[in-house]
């Protein structure tokens, strides 16, 4: 599979695991890069030093390239952006925010620069000020969303830049890709369905959340503060919507959702945690390992598109 996207990146199968803060990790990483596919270290909110040590820890178990996801709104984003640097890592990915400040010093290291976006106007931005290429992400995406969906979202910032386009958003197996395909993107970013993976570290109470989710099981919260997010239904999504309901300030909605993403990642609370992932969760309905998930994405996508018929 001879896409833009896997010769820029140097890998096997046009697929790019998203950047999920507590979730992508070294182990996950790892396995997706061994598996052909571009594994994704999520730094989050994390210290520039603990970050170093997962990219050093993801080169253990894997030579093949693989990328750190930088959300810019962390207090560490500038320490980040120099450490990716400094250990060489070959692709960066970015969310939550801006990255043009830091564009000229990882050209200079030759680092593939990929923004995310959710928007034509940002992404034509990104290509004019040097991304060699973006993630379009559809509002169907767990955890930080835009309002498009990746239906219209894909082919309109398709049409608007010359670089090649990832799709995000919905994609869950090898139909989602095909589609994204032709809807003229170059490679796909799966999320939800490397969450239930065997080499993903989350808590088996996320994964049996994900995996027994029906197709209505996901709620947006904090339109109000303007910063959507996707998770699954749960007491902790109810008590923010009535507190949004009722009109509370951003700092006493922030404080519900302080460290309630680790809390359901690491101590498996699904019922007070954020228990991110996408409206494809309900298509989800087992836990592979990130080979068998990518074997079985790309060979279904192979066998619809050499099958189709007018």
């Amino acid at each position: 599979m001879r896409t833009r996207i896997s010769e820029l990146l140097n890998i096997e199968y046009p697929i790019i695991q998203g950047g999920m803060a507590w979730v992508a990790e070294h182990h996950l990483a790892a396995a997706v890069s061994n598996a052909g596919g571009l594994g994704i270290i999520a730094a989050g909110n994390a210290p520039a030093e603990v970050v170093r040590e997962e990219i050093r820890k993801a080169r253990e178990l894997t030579d093949k390239p693989f990328g750190v996801n930088i959300m810019l709104l962390s207090p560490f984003a500038p320490e980040v952006a120099k450490v990716v640097v400094e250990e060489k890592v070959p692709v960066v990915t970015t969310g939550a925010g801006n990255p043009e400040s830091y564009i000229p010093m990882w050209k200079e290291a030759g680092i593939k620069i990929i923004p995310v976006v959710a928007s034509v106007a940002l992404a034509k931005r990104m290509e004019k000020y040097g991304a060699d290429a973006v993630v379009a992400e559809g509002c169907e995406a767990g955890g930080h969303i835009g309002e498009l969906t990746t239906m219209a979202l894909i082919p309109q910032i398709v049409d608007a830049v010359t670089i090649p386009v990832i799709a995000a958003g919905g994609i869950g197996d090898g139909r989602g890709l095909a589609a994204v395909f032709l809807l003229g993107a170059e490679g796909g970013q799966v999320g939800t369905r490397f969450v239930v993976s065997h080499e993903s570290i989350v808590h088996e109470n996320y994964k049996k959340r994900v995996i027994t989710s029906r197709d209505i099981d996901s709620a947006v919260t904090g339109r109000s503060t303007g910063h959507p997010v996707r998770s699954i239904r749960n007491q902790m999504t109810r008590n923010y919507a009535k507190l949004e309901q009722e009109g509370k300030s951003f700092e006493e909605l922030e404080l519900l959702t302080l460290g309630s993403l680790r809390k359901a990642v690491m101590e498996g609370d699904v019922v007070n945690g954020s228990v991110m992932a996408g409206q494809i969760a309900g298509l989800v309905s087992k836990e592979q390992s990130c080979k068998e998930i990518i074997e079985e994405i790309v060979d279904e996508m192979k066998h619809l598109i050499q099958n189709f018929h007018f």
